[in-house]
């Protein structure tokens, strides 16, 4: 394939004279005398022209929506055209005839479940592409915020033996002559090293097998999880509102085209910053009745309340000192008051609820043992966890943050599944 240096259609927007660009067919539309093909590439879309009575023309005419093509022409100003600008086609050097796409817009609006089927296909389409854009800042202002602080990023296994988050959201599975499961969560490794490192994180899927329809649960999900040594609940929420703001700035400062696209306000997004409400469980409930809801003390929160409660504020809510029985084994409970735990949540506002759950960890190993037997499990199937309480253990505290969800909220999406390249949930595992 030979053909003139390609500039990217972000390049070619800002360019006059004659160039050379890549990408596939976006849109088509054929008039008497002309054919007008929108071309798309990672950087954005440009309307190209193309005269009856040339080569050019006739390539064109074959063309199907996602075929790709190189092609070289003249940038001409255009005020009608996307981004301003199109190119006259001067000559095609390279194409591919792609069979008829079978995504047009009536399906791209109406039927959700058939996207879902042709995901693989369905990438390719601007609304996706803006996702994955945001996705990709998200995940690297995680790693910026962290690394720029003094946190070492670790990797735990993703087989394991014993659960985190209760043994019903195990997925089993065969192990040899034995069986492990897929991990629920990192905490526990992360917990093992901050006794070398201190300070540690890491970004890594999770998977949990929960039978739930909701907008916002996925069996398989992208999960940041931190712990630290030396640190206490305040310490923590003083973490959990410096990264979330920190993410929030970070894509109004490189995807405001991609969030403009997806047709999200970025009002609520600009009041993203520190300090976050804090709100106790004991006034959440009082917020909550006041509202109607029915709930009584030792309830968990469900999504409906999560967003009862989100919209009374305009910031994310620090949620803290849930009761004992709602939150798992591994929460310190508060000295002060033994019934309640020192756990915090944060909710994102806009009624879109939990996107991190942590709190203090139980540190002194007979804490530990009690509190495991008092939640009817075996401390044997937890031997290495206690193991890090008997030799030199400190205060610390921990937490996780579920990166789909945060692009959801921050991308204004209606379901999880959208904020996700392959989702997986109790009814899709394909493609």
């Amino acid at each position: 394939m030979a053909y003139r240096r390609a500039v990217s259609i972000a390049d070619a927007l800002k360019s006059s004279g004659v160039v050379t660009v890549r990408g596939w067919v976006y849109r088509k539309r054929e008039l008497k005398d002309k054919i007008f093909l929108v071309l798309r590439d990672s950087t954005g879309i440009l309307q190209l022209v193309f005269a009856r009575n040339t080569e050019a023309f006739d390539v064109a005419q074959r063309l199907n929506l996602e075929s790709s093509l190189v092609a070289t022409g003249l940038v001409r100003d255009e005020p009608r055209a996307p981004g301003g600008k199109e190119l006259h086609v001067q000559s095609v050097d390279w194409y591919y005839e792609g069979a008829p796409y079978p995504i047009n817009e009536d399906a791209a609006q109406a039927d959700s479940e058939y996207l879902l089927d042709v995901r693989h296909l369905w990438l390719r389409s601007r609304k996706m592409q803006a996702v994955l854009k945001i996705r990709h800042t998200v995940f690297g202002a995680i790693h910026e915020y962290f690394r720029s602080r003094g946190y070492y990023e670790v990797q735990g296994p993703m087989f394991i033996t014993a659960a985190v988050e209760g043994g019903a959201t195990l997925f089993k599975v065969p192990y040899f002559d034995d069986h492990v499961y897929l991990t629920q969560s990192s905490q526990f490794y992360l917990e093992a090293f901050i006794f070398s490192l201190e300070k540690v994180y890491t970004i890594a899927p999770s998977f949990r097998a929960e039978p739930s329809r909701t907008r916002r649960h996925l069996t398989e999900f992208w999960h940041a999880e931190a712990e630290m040594a030396w640190y206490n609940l305040d310490d923590l929420m003083k973490v959990n509102e410096e990264l979330v703001s920190h993410i929030v700035s970070k894509v109004l400062e490189e995807r405001l085209e991609e969030l403009k696209l997806l047709g999200r306000k970025t009002e609520p997004l600009d009041a993203v910053k520190p300090p976050f409400h804090r709100v106790s469980y004991d006034e959440a409930l009082n917020i909550l009745r006041a509202k109607g809801v029915d709930i009584k003390w030792g309830d968990d929160l469900g999504s409906d309340e999560e967003r009862v409660l989100t919209l009374q504020f305009d910031r994310p809510i620090q949620l803290y000192g849930f009761p004992e029985k709602v939150k798992a084994f591994y929460h310190r409970n508060d000295p002060q008051r033994p019934e309640v735990t020192l756990s915090v949540d944060v909710l994102a506002p806009e009624g879109y609820g939990e996107i991190i759950g942590g709190g203090e960890r139980i540190y002194d190993e007979k804490e530990l043992v009690s509190k495991i037997e008092r939640f009817g499990l075996d401390p044997k199937d937890y031997q290495w966890y206690i193991d890090l309480r008997r030799y030199g253990s400190v205060p610390h505290s921990g937490f996780g943050l579920g990166v789909d969800r945060v692009v959801m909220w921050i991308a204004g999406l209606d379901h999880i599944r959208d904020a996700v390249p392959f989702p997986r949930d109790m009814r899709r595992k394909y493609p």
